[in-house]
């Protein structure tokens, strides 16, 4: 399995769908990253030689956040709007969503499974 930016990509499969498993490259990115390295993207990743493998993980290094790095950012940037106490931040403490959906009857999976409360009981029930 050739290694690029830390991470074992799958030499079975083309290139430029290998590229996908690191954090941070999808479709689009993996292409332009291969065109810019000057490599087919049909080719397999086993095929490639370690020259080319050279090439991509320099490209990635220099042009993108990728990785661990990628996350660290991410995360860094949600605790800043956490301490800053924006509208954002205070979403994502108390784990609503955070970019304008509704959760009247939706949102489970930010907000988790059903708390159920007990309902009144009607004056029948109580004598």
């Amino acid at each position: 399995m050739p290694r690029i930016v830390g991470v074992d990509i799958p030499d079975n499969k083309s290139i430029w769908i290998s590229l996908t498993y690191v954090c941070g490259v999808g479709k689009y990115t993996s292409s332009q990253i291969l065109k810019e390295a000057k490599i087919d993207e049909s080719t397999k990743a086993s095929k490639l030689s370690e020259d080319e493998l050279s090439r991509v993980t320099q490209i990635i290094d220099r042009n993108y956040i990728v990785g661990g790095q990628l996350r660290r950012q991410v995360s860094q940037n949600i605790a800043r709007l956490k301490d800053i106490a924006c509208y954002r931040g205070i979403r994502h403490r108390k784990g609503l969503p955070v970019r304008g959906q509704v959760t009247q009857s939706n949102a489970r999976t930010r907000k988790g499974p059903r708390k159920t409360v007990a309902g009144k009981k009607s004056v029948k029930e109580t004598r």
